[in-house]
């Protein structure tokens, strides 16, 4: 497999769906004002997976697809070359800002990432890996994480696990967040794994994700020498949907043994 044609392939496929999306922009901003504008963003995610969906097929037509929109193929085992979609992550941002969102791509084969590419469309950041050679930042290498301690780490990590929910016991998250230097949320997962990548945050955590939310930024992280598992410190599967703890080594052990304590 030539991981680096694929890549190149993406690249330009990512890029080219930037200028869709952007292109969107005066339109969404257009019917907002006269619309339900979730109607348009579903449309807008619609049309840019199946952009993916059409190009991926007509290069490499032995390639499975999973989508957020549910376009590509129905998986039960990560066997063979697998692409994981998110059109665009952070759609209530989308519609809400038209900033603060990404379209993600991961390549695994197997159920090893591969390939990750996650780009920022306003900012134009491109941020990439490929397995074993790095990851950049618009062609700059990124440098590899650095460790740190809870108490001085941002985390990023969304308000609703720190109120009363069905997924985790809130009061565990509670010193996390009191311990931490601050948190942030950003509201689009592809991005704050990336922000962990490039040290704007360095520790991220979710209890509800998809596969497509996490799989490109996964390739990122590790590329790094970062940890990316469930908040159980399990590995993920990539087929299903699945809690989230990414962090630089030593500080994403000092979460899970000091504040999550998830099972014990």
């Amino acid at each position: 497999m030539i991981w680096e044609d694929i890549d190149t392939h993406a690249k330009e496929w990512v890029k080219e769906a930037g200028d869709r999306i952007r292109l969107s922009f005066e339109k969404t901003l257009n019917i907002e004002t006269k619309s339900n504008p979730n109607d348009l963003v579903t449309n807008i995610d619609k049309e840019i997976e199946q952009f993916f969906i059409h190009k991926i097929r007509s290069v490499y037509p032995d390639h499975k697809i999973m989508g957020e929109e549910g376009f590509g193929d129905e998986l039960k085992s990560p066997e063979g070359v697998v692409w994981l979609i998110d059109p665009i992550d952070g759609t209530m941002n989308f519609i809400h800002q038209q900033r603060n969102f990404a379209v993600s791509i991961g390549v695994y084969e197997n159920g090893i990432g591969q390939i990750g590419l996650i780009y920022d469309v306003v900012h134009d950041e491109l941020y990439h890996a490929i397995r074993g050679k790095g990851a950049f930042l618009n062609g700059k290498p990124i440098p590899a994480l650095k460790e740190t301690t809870v108490k001085e780490s941002i985390i990023a990590l969304n308000a609703t696990w720190v109120m009363e929910n069905h997924r985790i016991d809130h009061n565990l998250m509670i010193p996390l967040v009191r311990d931490a230097r601050g948190t942030r949320s950003y509201g689009t997962a592809a991005l704050e794994m990336v922000f962990v990548a490039t040290g704007r945050v360095d520790a991220y955590l979710s209890m509800r994700l998809s596969p497509w939310d996490f799989a490109a930024g996964a390739v990122i992280v590790e590329e790094l020498g970062g940890i990316v598992t469930n908040i159980k410190g399990e590995k993920l599967d990539f087929l299903s949907k699945d809690s989230l703890l990414t962090a630089n080594p030593g500080l994403h052990q000092e979460i899970i043994n000091e504040y999550l304590k998830v099972g014990q």
